[in-house]
């Protein structure tokens, strides 16, 4: 019964840390945005994004990301079998590859407190889309158990992130050409 509500907590605190990565990349987004707007908006928008920014990362997000790591590992714990298969070792992976996307993240959130993030609003936007894939994996992989067949979810979705970043791309022309 333990596990159960070890599962549990990590399955909730994940959707948190989730949560938090994905809005995260959107204050990039809009930060970036407003490094083009005149200079008293833009310091307006920058300082409150900042704000935003910091709270939502500390606040939420790292608690959640430690907090889903621990339940993890307190569920290996209780039923280390789980160790011994092989859709978890690949789990195991995106989790560490998750790590490595929120420590990222928070280099920007450091250059948003510091006024020195000067990636582009595309670059986060695609940037957001590492997220998503890490998801999708690891929910195919969980669900199904195996380390094979969530390569095919995977897939559908690179190739629908491919199709989301040229409408993406398209929209933009089409705004550029009307603004002009």
């Amino acid at each position: 019964m333990m596990y159960l509500y070890l599962k549990a907590l990590h399955i909730i605190f994940v959707v948190c840390w989730f949560a938090g990565l994905f809005y995260i990349v959107r204050l990039f987004v809009y930060y970036a945005e407003a490094q083009a707007k005149e200079q008293l908006e833009r310091s307006i928008l920058t300082k409150q994004l900042a704000l935003m920014a910091n709270r939502l990362w500390f606040i939420i997000t790292w608690p959640a990301a430690v907090l889903a790591t621990i339940f993890g590992i307190w569920m290996l714990i209780e039923n280390p079998i789980l160790l011994q298969q092989p859709w978890m070792h690949v789990k195991l992976l995106f989790v560490v590859l998750l790590w490595i996307y929120h420590f990222k993240c928070h280099q920007f959130v450091k250059q948003v407190e510091n006024d020195t993030l000067k990636k582009s609003n595309s670059f986060f936007r695609i940037w957001n889309e590492g997220a998503t894939i890490i998801l999708f994996s690891v929910v195919f992989l969980v669900i199904l158990k195996n380390a094979f067949n969530w390569i095919f979810g995977v897939v559908g979705i690179i190739v629908f992130s491919m199709l989301l970043m040229m409408g993406y791309k398209f929209y933009k022309r089409i705004r550029e050409r009307n603004n002009n």
